[in-house]
């Protein structure tokens, strides 16, 4: 599919978009940019034919695909050394998961000559680093494919035949849009669940007693999201506006809920949850996750 593929930043997405390309024989040559010697050390660890990189340099000037898998803050500068080195017409990818500030960045400093389109990958795991990797990581999960003005089509069928080539299930949408709903479905569920383990800390200051060791069900699945990397939930956090309008009409929700408690407003209330267990079984129709029970693992 691809000749050469230059792969930036190699932690849990980048090596498991690294795996799976070598699963799916999608580029005869790979090469990897990864400053951290701890990853590079476990990326060794997977068998294949793959050249690290210590410098984006003229080795990948005719790179067909670029895909960008570090944190936020270092675009601008990976941008800058991709403009002195790609060929015109290579095409870049990055999997962030707030769009407009990564659209409004490449606008502004990308060489025109250079093709950008976004993607983002709807996958991932509380767990960080390459040792996580999987081939099979995006399999039947969404791949959100940026949608701008004046595109080029035949870069983006070749981007959306990349993505359903390692499994995924592909959707165009607008930067707008995509950070409008992900705010909801993912970057609030994020700020909640550190939010409450903030509050479950704070309670056992507080109380003076251990409370962390009779964690129930609920608290141990929202440890489990809130001990995602932190860095990338910081530029999450930073650059989607829209997180501030879903804190507010969680706050608003929450505010309600708390008088229908101190009312003890009994129909109102069993309204309420009846109505919220209806997303659930939304949920497991569009097949997003399974109905086997989970009771603690």
């Amino acid at each position: 599919m691809f000749n050469k593929v230059l792969i930036i930043g190699c932690g849990l997405i980048g090596s498991s978009i690294l795996r799976a390309i070598i699963s799916k024989k999608l580029s005869k040559k790979i090469f990897i940019s990864e400053k951290s010697k701890s990853n590079i050390s476990k990326i060794k660890k997977i068998k294949s034919n793959y050249t690290f990189i210590k410098n984006i340099n003229s080795e990948i000037s005719d790179c067909d695909l670029v895909i960008i898998c570090t944190p936020m803050n270092q675009y601008k500068n990976i941008i800058q050394k991709l403009n002195q080195r790609l060929k015109k017409g290579s095409l870049i990818t990055d999997v962030s998961s707030t769009k407009q500030n990564v659209i409004k960045l490449k606008n502004k400093i990308l060489n025109k000559k250079l093709i950008w389109i976004s993607s983002h990958p709807i996958a991932g795991s509380e767990v960080s680093g390459p040792e996580y990797g999987d081939k099979n990581l995006f399999l039947n999960k969404w791949s959100v494919i940026i949608r701008e003005k004046k595109q080029n089509s035949k870069k983006i069928n070749l981007l959306k035949k990349f993505w359903k080539k390692i499994g995924s299930k592909v959707i165009l949408m607008d930067s707008v849009n995509h950070d409008k709903i992900f705010s909801i479905t993912s970057h609030l569920p994020h700020l909640i669940a550190y939010n409450l383990i903030k509050t479950a800390q704070d309670s056992q200051k507080i109380q003076k007693k251990n409370l962390i060791k009779y964690s129930a069900g609920g608290l141990r699945d929202f440890s489990r999201i809130a001990a995602s990397n932190e860095i990338m939930w910081r530029d999450i956090f930073f650059n989607n506006d829209n997180i501030i309008k879903a804190i507010n009409l969680f706050n608003k929700n929450l505010n309600s809920f708390k008088k229908l408690i101190q009312n003890k407003n009994n129909k109102k209330l069993l309204l309420r949850l009846s109505n919220s267990k209806k997303v659930r079984k939304q949920i497991l129709q569009l097949k997003q996750d399974i109905a086997k029970p989970d009771f603690g693992r």
